[in-house]
């Protein structure tokens, strides 16, 4: 028997259009963002059983993230907060959310391809 350990189900260059940002423009015009995401939950039943009620459905995650996407924040430190909420509060098999949210093209008067942040989030 194989022991299995540290199962993540990840989303990597996850792009989505959305309207945050603290200048008015930003929340009119909107932007590129990009997220990557990896979900620490032990996906072991569905290893051996070949089921989808033994991990998380990656369709229910990308919905949960679009609805939390398409309200407009200033900062995508909330942004990404509400993300790793509601994800915990959808799914009670998730341990724990890492979260890294870009926006590409900041308007921030520097040349860069993109800005943002990361955070770890885990149940208390």
């Amino acid at each position: 028997m194989m022991k299995t350990s540290d199962m993540k189900i990840i989303f990597k260059g996850l792009r989505i259009y959305a309207y945050h940002g603290v200048m008015p423009q930003e929340r009119t015009i909107g932007a590129n963002f990009t997220i990557d995401l990896s979900i620490k939950t032990d996906f072991s039943k569905a290893c051996l059983q070949d089921n989808l009620e033994g991990t998380i459905n990656y369709a229910d995650v990308l919905q949960y993230i679009k609805a939390e996407m398409k309200i407009s924040s200033l900062l995508l430190e909330n942004v990404a907060y509400r993300i790793c909420q509601r994800l915990l509060n959808e799914f009670p098999n998730i341990e724990e959310i890492d979260i890294l949210l870009t926006k590409e093209n900041p308007p921030m008067g520097a040349d860069t391809k993109s800005c943002g942040i990361s955070m770890h989030c885990s149940r208390s």
